[in-house]
């Protein structure tokens, strides 16, 4: 396991309302910080602030929306699927199971012909 995904690391990631919330509200569509901000009621500080926390530990993954008037944007998408803590004789165990990235998906296509 990853030390940077240790169940005391996660768990004090999780533990604060605003970056559960935007795991929430980002897990079936990736979303701008702006409208982050609005669905989380807090400001855009308090939201990169998060996102930052959470892109360290891979919680949220970021991409780039190209407009066509030059001014690009980012948008947030929650990478967790689903998140384990086990009781084992030897402590907590933590597994987190990440979404799929296109890359992922590519790979597995090419990888079954």
């Amino acid at each position: 396991m990853d030390e940077d995904c240790d169940v005391e690391t996660i768990g004090g990631v999780l533990e604060d309302d605003v970056a559960r919330s935007i795991l929430v509200h980002a897990r079936t569509e990736a979303l701008s910080a702006s409208t982050l901000s609005e669905r989380c009621d807090v400001s855009t500080v308090t939201i990169y602030r998060r996102l930052e926390t959470l892109r360290e530990h891979d919680l949220v993954a970021a991409s780039t929306v190209p407009e066509s008037d030059g001014n690009h944007y980012k948008v947030y998408r929650t990478n967790v699927r689903r998140l384990t803590v086990e009781l084992t004789e030897e402590g907590f165990e933590l597994d987190i199971e990440r979404a799929d990235t296109p890359a992922d998906r590519f790979t597995r296509l090419i990888e079954e012909m």
